[in-house]
């Protein structure tokens, strides 16, 4: 079993938090190569931080060369989870939150049973993560009947606003929210801010994750959505240069707030399963 990691000296801490940094903004030597080329080969499951194929037979290559499932925490490939519980990584910077869940899942479980259900959900995962995935984000957790997605300025090539509002937006076209019957109704909210991202937990439990005001935003977004809809916070618009046009605006007092939360709603755009295109 992996050990928890050291009590590290200050430099030592600094040093972690400066190469976290660097990952999350992208500075890192070849990050962003490596994960493009990683993720280009088939097939799903994968490492939600690397990219990593663990299925098919690119999985059975990357097992080969220690990047197969953690036996503990199989979200990761063994070479990204060591990192992690050896250096403890973390670093606060400016990134971008999806948050999209189900709606209506208690009724729609006991309307048709728990094995249907849990296909259902499994289908929802899957397609939710190759979204994330096909527009740079992470993975950062399923939780009950919802998907969360980081996009970090390093991976997305400073689009992380831009990125994650068009993964919400493709995922509501994925789940057939573009039209009167969806296979699976849900609803969105994507909000932009500095927050803390890094490992949290020890020893086989460490997962990576982001924590701070920002991501509670954007659950609560997510949570204010109706079906069909995704909730794009102000900072997040403008910081993806999302312009207004006739979209609709809300004004939204959330739960915590102190102050009211302006919103566009926006709806799905088409979803071709393919990568989006770079500048």
């Amino acid at each position: 079993m992996t050990q928890p990691p050291k009590q590290r000296t200050p430099e030592q801490a600094a040093r972690s938090e400066e190469l976290s940094r660097q990952v999350l903004l992208g500075t890192a030597p070849g990050l962003r190569t490596g994960r493009r080329i990683l993720r280009r080969l088939p097939s799903n499951p994968r490492c939600k931080l690397c990219a990593s194929p663990f299925g098919g037979a690119a999985g059975r290559v990357m097992r080969l060369v220690g990047k197969g499932p953690w036996p503990g925490n199989p979200k990761y490939c063994s070479a990204c989870f060591r990192q992690m519980v050896e250096h403890g990584a973390g670093a606060e910077v400016e990134c971008s939150l999806l948050f999209a869940d189900v709606r209506d899942s208690t009724p729609l479980a006991e309307r048709i049973g728990p094995t249907a259900f849990r296909a259902l959900m499994d289908r929802f995962f899957k397609l939710a993560t190759t979204v994330v995935f096909d527009h740079d984000g992470i993975v950062d957790k399923f939780v009950g009947d919802e998907v969360i997605g980081i996009f970090t300025p390093g991976l997305t090539h400073d689009r992380h606003a831009e990125q994650a509002i068009a993964a919400g937006q493709a995922l509501l076209a994925a789940t057939g929210n573009g039209s009167a019957d969806p296979w699976v109704p849900i609803g969105a909210g994507v909000n932009t801010g500095v927050a803390f991202i890094g490992t949290v937990g020890e020893g086989d439990q460490v997962e990576l994750t982001a924590l701070g005001d920002p991501v509670n935003v954007a659950a609560r977004l997510a949570t204010a959505a109706g079906r069909g809809e995704l909730l794009v916070s102000a900072a997040a618009a403008s910081s993806a240069h999302q312009e207004a046009n006739d979209l609709e605006r809300r004004s939204l007092d959330l739960k915590g707030k102190s102050e009211s939360v302006e919103v566009l709603v926006l709806h799905a755009s088409v979803y071709d399963g393919r990568p989006t295109a770079r500048r």
